[in-house]
């Protein structure tokens, strides 16, 4: 009997150990996956804000040309002020990638939700043009969300490119933010017009791997159906609640429910520049 419960109480030992280890590889593996595509959003951006940034180098370029030939004062302010549009431009570009690439530890802290959507939409202008999707855009000053700002802005480049990707050229998005007195909280809406989700798939739309996309664009992004599951999972981790709403034929819109902070965001996090 000694023998026997000495043998229970070693496979138990063993089970738990193994429990354990399991839950450790689990944990690393979500690490790894966390970091994967915390890259990958990056990764995307990077083709458009190169194309951005050279635009906008060849503006500064060949205005300074033309501040050299031309010698009146007139067309000398002009070259000028051009210069500096374009310059100002760039740094609020490359202020706006260091932000997100910049490597936070992941707490939540009093940040600017509207400066985050700022930042997001200007790297994307671009692509927004590319595909001549046009943006409509209401940001109302809204009380600080406590909220790891990097994971955030994740979310809102990920539905913003959902957004573009669903809506056909000529069409519209729509970006709006404001304060929801009665419930405290801030609230994130963006809405395209495009076809809109069939109401049998939509209720499957947050689950890991789901897609209705049959690979990536000619952009490059999506299809993988891991964006929206980790869009709620980083929304559950901050205390919000997302929700979409869609109607075949008119559009589709996702619905951001967040806690306002008591705290203001610091300046630095309010605004990369």
């Amino acid at each position: 009997m000694q023998e026997a419960t000495s043998g229970n109480v070693q496979r138990a030992a063993t089970r738990d150990e193994t429990s354990a280890d399991s839950e450790t590889q689990i944990e690393l593996l979500k690490a790894q996956l966390e970091r994967a595509q915390r890259m990958a959003t990056l990764g995307e951006l990077t083709s458009t804000t190169t194309h951005e940034f050279n635009n906008l180098l060849m503006t500064i370029l060949n205005y300074a040309k033309l501040g050299l030939r031309h010698k009146d004062e007139a067309s000398r302010d002009k070259a000028f002020q051009r210069i500096l549009d374009a310059s100002t431009r760039a740094t609020k570009v490359t202020g706006s990638v260091l932000a997100m690439a910049r490597n936070r530890n992941g707490q939540l802290e009093p940040t600017c939700l509207r400066g985050l959507i700022e930042d997001s939409l200007l790297l994307l202008e671009r692509e927004f043009r590319k595909y001549r999707v046009h943006l409509e855009v209401s940001l109302q000053d809204v009380p600080a969300v406590n909220a790891s700002g990097n994971d955030l802005q994740r979310v809102i480049v990920n539905l913003l490119v959902n957004a573009r990707q669903a809506t056909p050229e000529g069409g519209q998005v729509r970006v709006s933010l404001q304060s929801d007195q009665d419930t405290g909280e801030v609230v994130l809406s963006i809405r395209d017009n495009g076809k809109g989700i069939d109401p049998d798939v939509l209720p499957r739309i947050f689950e890991p791997f789901f897609s209705t996309k049959s690979g990536p664009d000619a952009s490059g992004k999506g299809g993988t159906g891991v964006g929206l599951s980790n869009c709620k999972e980083i929304i559950d981790a901050h205390a919000g609640r997302i929700c979409v709403k869609s109607t075949l034929g008119k559009g589709t819109a996702f619905i951001i429910r967040l806690p306002a902070s008591s705290e203001a965001a610091p300046e630095i996090t309010a605004r990369a520049s």
